[in-house]
């Protein structure tokens, strides 16, 4: 019997580790030799970031909370990881599993590669190559010391080979945040601003923005702003946002009605926004799966991203940080000539399947004997 530390920390964690909860309960329902213990960093410690998520994807509570809390980057990773460490040098698992880019993520590699316990990357390989995104630095500094990799697609495994990593490292196995998705489609509920803004579906335009370049400088966030009030004509646009950041920007600007900030909301009602949306503007790289999956247009305000999937294959479209270059882009989708779109290769429900099945195999616990049928990079 081996046992994995699942390392959850912020909203992002949570869609794509439960279902790889799941597909390690139905792997020891079947006989399996494989354990989890789930611990929380604390790095989102507030319930709208992390209580309500739990809930609404069927996660367990944790095993282990590291209540870290807020802080500076440096503050947090220094947290997590001496948190970590403690939990370790007490009770040592076989193997440290983390997911995505965050600061959770980097520093719980740290602390287990440097007592020995071997980590498993899931949403390995992929690269923005802007290094003014922590982000970045997370990917890269987790990707240097990390074991075995689970990536989402063939830019993916190429940059993982670029990296000097083998492929006997690299498994392409898809997507979980997409296994997440595909599960509650059909849960997704409205949230109450669909009968208090009386939203109509494809008749309405979701925003979501944080990135610095985009909501620091206050000068820059209203012409954003503005220049989507302009081009979508109307329709209602709307914007979750913290309470406290949307008083400011209610203060900062008057001029644009149509603009609805709303509070924060759960991943069943914000997904069904952007289920039934004309289009989503966004500088969120998780969102742009999401959307591609539903077919929804996506416009990206970033100059840059790690998922150029969801561009060539997807409905997304990088537009950039310029104002000025919204205008032309949501006047076609206006005009219903965006992109149709394709899903890209293995995002079909399946990904957390194929990471247990690697997993048992790599851990020497599928009492088989044999090598499990898993997709390596080369398989599309």
């Amino acid at each position: 019997m081996k046992r994995i530390d699942l390392i959850a920390g912020a909203r992002p964690n949570f869609m794509k580790i439960a279902p790889i909860i799941e597909a390690l309960r139905a792997a020891e329902l079947r006989g399996g030799q494989l354990r989890y213990r789930l611990i929380h960093t604390g790095q989102h410690y507030d319930r709208a970031m992390s209580g309500s998520f739990f809930e609404e994807l069927g996660i367990p509570d944790p095993d282990i909370n590291l209540e870290v809390g807020s802080g500076t980057q440096a503050e947090q990773t220094a947290g997590i990881m001496v948190g970590y460490e403690r939990v370790l040098l007490k009770d040592k698992s076989d193997l440290c599993l983390v997911v995505g880019d965050v600061t959770s993520t980097m520093a719980c590699s740290i602390a287990a590669r440097k007592l020995g316990v071997r980590v498993a990357h899931v949403e390995g390989g992929i690269r923005s190559g802007d290094w003014t995104m922590p982000e970045e630095i997370n990917r890269v500094a987790t990707d240097s010391i990390t074991n075995w990799f689970f990536t989402t697609s063939e830019t993916a495994n190429e940059n993982l080979r670029r990296a000097g990593v083998t492929d006997d490292r690299i498994f392409f196995v898809g997507n979980t945040m997409i296994d997440t998705l595909l599960k509650n489609v059909p849960r997704l509920r409205p949230p109450a601003c669909w009968q208090s803004l009386k939203l109509k579906a494809g008749q309405f335009f979701v925003v979501t923005l944080h990135r610095p370049a985009n909501v620091d400088g206050e000068q820059q966030l209203l012409s954003l702003l503005r220049a989507i009030a302009d081009g979508t004509k109307g329709l209602p646009v709307v914007f979750p946002v913290h309470p406290r950041t949307a008083k400011n920007l209610r203060e900062l600007d008057r001029a644009t009605p149509q603009l609805h900030y709303v509070d924060p909301l759960g991943y069943l009602e914000f997904n069904y926004l952007v289920q039934h949306a004309k289009g989503v503007i966004t500088d969120s790289g998780g969102i742009t799966e999401e959307t591609t999956v539903l077919g929804v247009p996506c416009l990206t305000l970033r100059d840059n991203t790690e998922r150029p999937e969801t561009i060539t294959i997807g409905t997304n479209e990088l537009i950039g940080t310029d104002p000025h270059k919204l205008a032309p882009a949501l006047a076609r989708l206006m005009a219903g000539k965006w992109k149709k779109g394709a899903i890209p290769p293995l995002w079909d429900g399946k990904a957390a399947e194929r990471i247990v099945e690697c997993l048992e195999r790599l851990l020497n616990v599928n009492g088989s004997g044999h090598e499990r049928d898993i997709h390596r990079p080369h398989v599309a």
